[in-house]
């Protein structure tokens, strides 16, 4: 019976069509895509050419978004802006604005040697100064938040030397990732003391010290970088011009690559049943390197404010019900893997399987609910509103299986598949759901990205991705604040299986499937996955050859 209803969803989901599609699908297509990628690299860049850039989404609300935005505005402002360390796809610490950042025997203190010589598009010199700014005026106020709610002061000891005071214990790690991390990026103190950031002109026209400066935006369609011809990287960049486009949808970035019209497309830019058919023309590379920093995952948020939803039993039991291998094979075909927790597999650092997980057993998930006072009546134990945030066509058509596999084990469902506005005004606003499918993208280190959708303090009303759900736990505050401080590696490896393990165990937000993140370019076009986040990487490197 239960093979019955997947072949029924599997063509409602899909298509006769993608049923085939999906049939004998080839694994480890990630393998073939780096060494095609690999076969083409050559040592020597050439200069000149112009590269087109889109991603999976829509046209950002601003070029620069203070403190977050989403991944438009990162991508569009992270060519211009820069940080002051860079993590690469080896998981390697790189210096950007910043050549060395050593601690103190106690780790409160820590000393950032700037790279000299640096000037902003405007002529002015890069100096201690503008970190000072930023550090507490921009990050530890707006874009870092609870990351650096310990930094209790900034100093420049001399033009290219700050030190930074911590009234707590830093660990390495921790703060290294702050400074490379998505939204810390450096801005012009004479530009924006003692103005709003969050408003200020300039995010709509950014000066940075990044190899590309802002030319001109087209709102609707593109945004057009000019080289940077006084960037601190010797020689580079290296293409003349480079512009950030936007399709409105998917079919059209496939065509778009298919033409040579887009260079090259960042974060699953396609549909996956398209990737096949664009590498075998041989003209478009595949590869999944460069979201080692920045895995995507599907989640499943349970609204604590909600009936029902808010007891840990039903939230195991409705997990019972899902069945992941089935949502990997049909929805992501095949390109994905099953969540284990919160730390992803692919998180070599931190990653634990060692947590409770919930195999696809829909009886058991049915006598889970009976055993928690909720038997069906008349066919139906409860109703529940489901919304699915559409901003992915993924996302609707789970939307779609989940509301057959909970209405099989007697939960009604009414499924909302709603747009972007909509879905972070509802999640994130207005708390308005019970179950919640949204997306979110986890970094190296959890403190804070992962942990403050667990943490009480990540509760931030109209704060997107951030804890929406409401839960609240004493016993996870503190083990959160352990990891925070602790300095020793191996005790805060420790420390942070056991956040994976609460967290996979109260279960208020689920990632369901690690999505496979690709990115799709040209074969003429080299050095764009080089960093651990590809989205934000600056493209100081990239190159087109002959």
């Amino acid at each position: 019976m239960i093979i019955d209803r997947q072949r029924r969803r599997l063509l409602t989901l899909t298509g006769a069509g993608a049923v085939l599609a999906t049939v004998g699908k080839i694994k480890g297509f990630s393998l073939v895509g780096n060494a095609v990628a690999a076969d083409l690299a050559v040592k020597t860049p050439r200069r000149g050419g112009t590269l087109v850039i889109s991603w999976g989404g829509l046209e950002p609300q601003a070029l620069y978004v203070p403190g977050g935005g989403g991944s438009a505005p990162f991508q569009t402002s992270t060519k211009i802006l820069e940080r002051l360390l860079k993590l690469d796809n080896n998981l390697v610490f790189q210096p950007a604005l910043a050549e060395s950042i050593t601690p103190s025997d106690d780790f409160k203190t820590w000393t950032l040697t700037l790279r000299q010589g640096v000037k902003w598009h405007d002529g002015q010199d890069f100096t201690a100064d503008d970190v000072v700014f930023n550090a507490i005026e921009h990050w530890k106020a707006l874009s870092a938040g609870i990351a650096l709610k310990s930094l209790e002061k900034a100093e420049a000891v001399d033009p290219h030397t700050v030190k930074l005071y911590f009234s707590v214990p830093v660990p390495a790690f921790f703060l290294k990732s702050t400074l490379a991390g998505q939204y810390q990026l450096v801005l012009p103190k004479h530009l924006y003391a003692g103005r709003d950031i969050l408003t200020n002109p300039a995010n709509n026209r950014p000066i940075g010290t990044g190899p590309w400066r802002y030319g001109n935006w087209v709102r609707g369609s593109y945004v057009e970088y000019a080289r940077n011809e006084h960037y601190w990287g010797a020689g580079q960049p290296w293409l003349d011009k480079l512009i950030v486009r936007w399709w409105g949808d998917a079919a059209s970035r496939t065509a778009a690559l298919e033409t040579g019209e887009l260079s090259v497309g960042y974060s699953n830019p396609v549909p996956a049943r398209e990737i096949d058919r664009l590498v075998k023309s041989g003209d478009v590379v595949l590869d999944t390197r460069g979201y080692e920093n920045s895995a995507w995952t599907v989640t499943a948020e349970f609204n604590q404010r909600r009936e029902n939803v808010k007891r840990r039993e039903v939230r195991q039991a409705i997990l019972h019900a899902i069945d992941r291998q089935f949502i990997i094979n049909t929805i992501y075909f095949g390109r994905g893997k099953a969540a284990v927790s919160p730390i992803f597999s692919s998180n070599s650092l931190f990653f634990t399987a060692d947590v409770p997980q919930y195999p696809f057993d829909p009886e058991k998930a049915k006598q889970l609910l009976d055993a928690a006072g909720l038997p069906e009546k008349n066919g139906t134990r409860f109703t529940v509103n489901l919304l699915a945030a559409a901003w992915f066509e993924e996302n609707a058509r789970l939307g779609q299986y989940l509301k057959q596999a909970l209405e099989d084990i007697g939960i009604a469902v009414r499924l909302d598949s709603v747009d972007r506005a909509t879905a972070l005004k509802r999640i994130y606003s207005d708390y308005d759901y019970d179950i919640a499918l949204s997306n979110f993208t986890a970094p190296i280190e959890p403190v804070p990205t992962v942990t403050q959708f667990f943490t009480t303090d990540g509760i931030v009303k109209g704060a997107a991705f951030r804890n929406a759900t409401g839960y609240s736990s004493p016993e996870m505050d503190k083990l959160v604040g352990e990891i925070t401080i602790e300095t020793d590696e191996t005790k805060r490896k420790t420390l942070i299986h056991q956040f994976a393990h609460l967290a996979s165990t109260d279960v208020p937000i689920v990632p369901l499937i690690e999505m496979q993140s690709f990115t799709l370019a040209r074969k003429n076009v080299r050095q764009f996955t080089t960093d651990a986040n590809v989205q934000g990487t600056s493209l100081n490197d990239v190159w087109l050859a002959e």
